[in-house]
């Protein structure tokens, strides 16, 4: 209502600025407009204006006094359906309690006319789920596939079993019993790689492993599926010796006394290739550093072994040879012999010295790697260990899946570095003896030479 007469106010307010508008241009132009408007009208248009505006708001008032009315009716109503629905579940709170109470009564009737049965029925519920748990992950369902609907049954039922529930659970405990002593040969679905499934014979052998066409199976969720990854030849072998068994006797098979623990362990054990790519760039250093100082290594050790041959054989030759040092030495006296003792030495140790460069080229380098490997394994290492200390300061100790690949880097890059340590040392040692019998060779014939000159000169 204040805004209305707000509104009312404010627009005698523009008409009386416009009449003075008007008075003024009347004055400013009196004789020039004979039909000018008067206050009069004015004053009419204003009170006109306010009628009509006063009628709009008693419209207005009154059409939200009428929709106020309306919804206190519908206010009225609810209350009224809330108070109703109230006292309905006060009611079925009562009910509730009745059944419940009748409930309680009947099971204790029920309790007292069972008497020693209900411990018995106990017992089978209890056999029944345990013997459910077992059949669900035993091999022997899949040749027999649906007996353990009955157990679990059995094992959730809330009444007295049946007497031929009770002759289930014994026949299938029977079953199961003498199934674990058999090898039987049935043809079954196998589910493949692909996801589909295709018929196939399949060979167990008790509870303990199951096989097709050499290659052994997993029993999962009441299918049988191929592991993602098989056994050794030995193994594969043997499963298919008793695939393909005939007749009587024995065949010598494989069982997995855990019923699929080690063959599942068998696909979780990481190949060669994938124990290298745990190491990551470290380890991928570390076997080329170790691949090139092995053949370096033989290499030396190969020709440094011919070398050793060929100066032996020039012991027991007079006539010297270039293809060998000792022929190289023997030839260097051959153009001092005709000197003194003194110069001699000289000469055959200045030809001793420039053959062993040759012979000693590269051991060094192959000692250097095989220092060097254990070194970059401990880097590996470090790093690995870095990497998990940041995963347990991100996710905790939880777990441990998150720390395995960093323990993972620093276990075998340690062991890349001294498996690489061991054969470098071992061929530089035996390149390295090589090398010193070669050149010990040299220096008893030098000294030799030297004696035969001393005395020839002396004679």
């Amino acid at each position: 209502m204040k805004f209305l007469k707000l509104a009312s106010l404010s627009l005698v307010a523009g008409a009386i600025a416009a009449s003075v508008d008007l008075s003024a241009g009347g004055f400013a132009a009196a004789d020039a407009q004979e039909s000018a408007v008067t206050l009069d009208q004015v004053l009419q248009a204003v009170r006109r204006e306010r009628r009509e505006t006063s009628q709009e708001n008693r419209e207005r008032e009154a059409r939200f006094l009428r929709e106020r009315n309306q919804q206190q009716s519908l206010l009225n109503q609810v209350r009224a359906q809330v108070a109703a629905a109230e006292a309905e579940s006060v009611r079925l709170e009562g009910v509730m309690e009745e059944n419940q109470t009748a409930i309680e009564e009947l099971d204790q009737e029920l309790a007292s006319k069972q008497g020693e049965f209900q411990e018995l029925f106990g017992a089978a519920r209890t056999a029944a789920a345990d013997l459910n748990a077992q059949v669900e992950r035993s091999i022997i369902s899949a040749q027999f596939p649906g007996r353990g609907d009955t157990l679990q049954e059995l094992a959730q039922t809330e009444k007295l079993p049946s007497e031929e529930q009770l002759r289930d659970l014994w026949d299938v405990m029977i079953q199961q019993i003498a199934e674990q002593s058999k090898t039987a040969t049935f043809e079954t679905r196998i589910v493949q790689a692909s996801g589909e499934s295709a018929a196939a014979d399949v060979t167990r052998i008790g509870p303990f492993v199951a096989f097709s066409g050499g290659r052994y199976l997993t029993y999962n969720n009441g299918r049988l599926q191929f592991l993602a990854r098989q056994p050794s030849g030995d193994i594969t072998g043997a499963a298919n010796r008793v695939a393909n068994a005939t007749g009587d006797g024995f065949v010598r098979g494989a069982i997995d006394p855990s019923l699929g623990t080690l063959l599942g362990l068998v696909v979780e054990t990481p190949t060669v290739t994938e124990r290298i790519d745990q190491g990551r760039f470290i380890g991928r250093v570390i076997l080329v550093a170790a691949a090139f100082g092995v053949l370096l290594g033989l290499y030396k050790w190969v020709t440094l072994t011919m070398t050793a041959g060929a100066v032996r054989g020039q012991v027991r030759k007079k006539k010297a040879s270039k293809a060998n040092p000792l022929g190289r030495v023997m030839l260097a006296y051959e153009n001092t012999q005709s000197n003194d003792v003194e110069t001699v030495a000289l000469k055959l140790d200045d030809a001793i010295l420039k053959e062993v460069p040759k012979l000693e080229s590269g051991l060094n380098l192959v000692k250097v790697l095989a220092a060097v490997a254990p070194l970059l394994g401990l880097l590996g290492t470090v790093i690995g260990m870095i990497n998990t200390f940041q995963a347990i300061t991100l996710f905790g100790t939880g777990d441990p899946q998150i720390m395995a690949s960093g323990i993972s880097e620093a276990l075998v890059t340690t062991v890349l570095g001294l498996i690489a340590a061991i054969p470098l040392l071992l061929l530089h040692a035996f390149a390295s003896g090589a090398a010193k019998r070669v050149t010990q060779i040299l220096e008893e014939q030098a000294a030799g030479i030297i004696a035969e000159h001393a005395e020839g000169g002396r004679s």
